[in-house]
């Protein structure tokens, strides 16, 4: 199997996945008017924080392999990396 057309697949099935994804977030937290204990409405709120965080996750990878296959250049990022107050104004 070639691997070009394999991760094709792989990029359409992830697509499909982050449609479903996207389904899962737009549902309702609560469905009823009854009361609703506090336990069950934050594990809803995280179900869908999760899908959400999952859906962007999975299109940044799709992008990044999509690139891959078009052979697009990397853009490139700087390196940003902590320094305090001294050690950035030392020479």
């Amino acid at each position: 199997m070639n691997t070009k057309e394999t991760k094709k697949k792989i990029i359409q099935a992830g697509q499909k996945a982050i449609e479903e994804l996207i389904k899962v977030a737009k549902e309702k937290i609560v469905d009823s008017d009854d009361d609703v204990s506090a336990d069950r409405l934050k594990n809803a709120a995280a179900t869908k924080k999760l899908a959400i965080m999952d859906a962007f996750e999975i299109l940044s990878k799709i992008n990044e392999e999509e690139d891959i296959l078009n052979e697009k250049p990397k853009d490139k990022k700087e390196e940003r990396s902590f320094r305090g107050f001294a050690e950035g104004r030392s020479k």
